[in-house]
């Protein structure tokens, strides 16, 4: 683990231009937050270099503090990065980011004997700490009978988008799965962990993504699914996106992390009290 003080400028480090990339992802990010004591926070905001999302430009402008160290993230998908701070942080982010991102037809997609699956999908089967999936087994059993795989996944994502409402304010970081089931009603991160949670339910490794995604309104940092289905291009299997909310333009969406559900993949997570004050984010396309 290297460590050294928070960088202070904030310099663009350019990467080479990549012909197949066919769109580009313009992000800002702004936040800040105040911790009242010496305090070791975890922060993951940046996009990462995955899958068919390349990082043409990026700069990162942080609050100096007396550590900051970068870690690999969840399942190797993106940075985290370490702080000890006390008093006012603010973090300022901005990047370019470069994608051609292939979406296959959920529908046409076959589900992946469990026994074929690699070792790094299968936690993506279990109960998580916002996905209780054992206890809605019966509930896909019938809700969803007569499909399999990604028939199945379009199935739940429908019937997700007819018996929920969006609805701001209505859940905090307490609210798992189950209570958004209950409720009938969320925000992007609500119906991704209830996706996730029917998924998994079904025997469908699901996991959690955050992201930056054109399209989504209001801007923020938004929450979507993978899931572990078939490869139609060739033998094996591969994660697919989808988004709950129907907001994203997924194409185009650029991930930041993955993990088993919100809490691997918080923005900010701090290990002692912290007063959080805002954030500001927005995702256009460029030519």
């Amino acid at each position: 683990m290297s460590r050294s003080k928070t960088p202070m400028p904030m310099t663009f480090m350019a990467r080479p231009p990549d012909a197949r990339m066919s769109m580009n992802v313009q992000i800002t990010s702004h936040f800040a937050f105040t911790l009242d004591q010496p305090t070791s926070t975890l922060l993951q905001f940046e996009a990462a270099a995955y899958g068919e999302q390349t990082i043409a430009e990026s700069a990162i402008k942080i609050t100096p503090t007396d550590h900051f160290a970068r870690v690999p993230a969840h399942d190797g998908v993106g940075e985290r990065i370490w702080l000890n701070a006390n008093g006012k942080i603010e973090v300022e982010y901005h990047a370019r980011v470069r994608t051609n991102r292939r979406l296959d037809p959920m529908r046409e997609l076959a589900a992946m004997p469990l026994h074929e699956l690699p070792g790094g999908a299968v936690q993506y089967l279990l109960d998580s700490r916002y996905c209780q999936a054992d206890e809605f087994q019966g509930l896909v059993a019938t809700e969803f009978s007569g499909t399999v795989g990604g028939a199945r996944i379009d199935a739940i994502r429908a019937w997700i988008a007819e018996h929920f409402e969006y609805v701001p304010g209505s859940s905090d970081t307490t609210t798992d799965a189950a209570q958004s089931f209950i409720k009938r009603q969320g925000i992007c991160r609500d119906y991704a962990h209830v996706l996730v949670t029917l998924a998994r339910a079904s025997s469908i490794p699901a996991r959690y993504v955050a992201c930056y995604a054109p399209g989504v309104t209001p801007q923020d940092f938004h929450a979507v699914a993978e899931v572990f289905l078939a490869d139609p291009s060739g033998a094996g299997g591969k994660w697919h996106l989808v988004d709950a909310t129907g907001m994203a333009d997924l194409a185009n969406a650029a991930v930041i992390g993955v993990g088993r559900d919100a809490a691997d993949v918080s923005f900010v997570t701090s290990f002692a009290p912290m007063a959080f004050h805002y954030s500001k984010v927005g995702a256009v396309l460029t030519a």
